[in-house]
């Protein structure tokens, strides 16, 4: 199993001036330590909670911290853990990700799912449409990406966009496209659009309660597959674990066996938050001790 850090907050030790070198810092940590995987939050403001401060504390913009993240590292994926449908129009999202593979040689992944915070698109003046709508435009947003990965250079119609070209040049590097990822687990919406489009799908696991509810979703995914005429084992499987990650002997054990669980299941890669100010230490820890113990699994 491979593992992945998800990065959370930016409200690090020293303030603004230090954001950049702490997190140049933690990228080059994560790579030393075997992680396989670098992705962000997509959000205009921070979502309060879970100890991550208020709506106000620091929130970058995503993709250009990726594109940040990717003059500082070298073999890591890079995505957004994920990009919500509203955020960016699908023709301009296609290009930003086309441009940070190019940049980063190759190492671009899109995650995407429907949005829900609603609070920050009012902010920002950045429309919200109902649920059934936002669904619409993610399944239209995976036409549009997936066209202009491609050889046709055609005009795209649909409910909600309408591109009179998809012209997109350079070509991503990643062959035959950077991977799409689908996060969520709505089991009569999302995953049917994953079992038709995704490459990778992710659903969120609290700890000690996920292994049961992510049977379920796989089985739900299993049968939309079978619906669309697609192979499962063609849909990388991989989970968010919505806790701390493991901090010592005790603590690893009992993620370890969850793991266990997951892995049984066909799960590839876990992505672990850093909570707190500074996540140099937990990425540091989690590559010296519980990467390895995943890589067994």
């Amino acid at each position: 199993m491979k593992t992945g850090i998800h990065l959370v907050s930016y409200d690090v030790p020293g303030g603004t001036p230090a954001i950049a070198p702490v997190l140049a810092e933690t990228a080059a940590l994560a790579e030393e330590g075997g992680i396989a995987t670098l992705s962000l939050m997509d959000h205009y403001l921070q979502i309060g909670g879970m100890g991550l401060g208020e709506i106000d504390a620091p929130m970058l913009e995503g993709y250009t911290t990726l594109g940040y993240l990717a003059a500082c590292t070298s073999s890591v994926r890079l995505q957004l853990l994920v990009t919500g449908t509203t955020y960016r129009h699908p023709g301009l999202l296609a290009k930003i990700v086309s441009t940070l593979d190019v940049l980063s040689g190759g190492r671009a992944a899109l995650g995407l799912g429907a949005a829900w915070y609603e609070r920050e698109h009012h902010a920002l003046g950045v429309p919200f449409p109902p649920l059934a709508e936002r669904f619409e435009r993610l399944e239209q947003t995976l036409q549009i990406v997936r066209r202009m990965w491609s050889d046709d250079n055609g005009p795209y119609e649909g409910r909600h966009y309408r591109l009179a070209e998809t012209i997109n040049s350079p070509q991503p590097l990643r062959t035959p496209r950077p991977p799409v990822m689908i996060g969520g687990g709505g089991e009569k919406k999302t995953l049917r659009l994953v079992a038709k489009y995704a490459d990778a799908w992710n659903l969120p696991v609290r700890p000690g309660e996920g292994v049961e509810t992510f049977r379920t979703k796989l089985g739900v995914l299993h049968d939309h597959c079978e619906r669309e005429g697609r192979d499962p084992a063609d849909i990388a499987t991989t989970v968010m674990y919505v806790g701390a990650p493991p901090s010592d002997t005790v603590s690893t054990g009992t993620f370890l066996r969850e793991m266990e669980a997951y892995a049984a299941m066909g799960v590839q890669e876990v992505h672990l938050m850093p909570f707190g100010p500074d996540p140099r230490p937990v990425v540091s820890h989690l590559g010296e001790r519980v990467v390895p113990l995943l890589a067994s699994l």
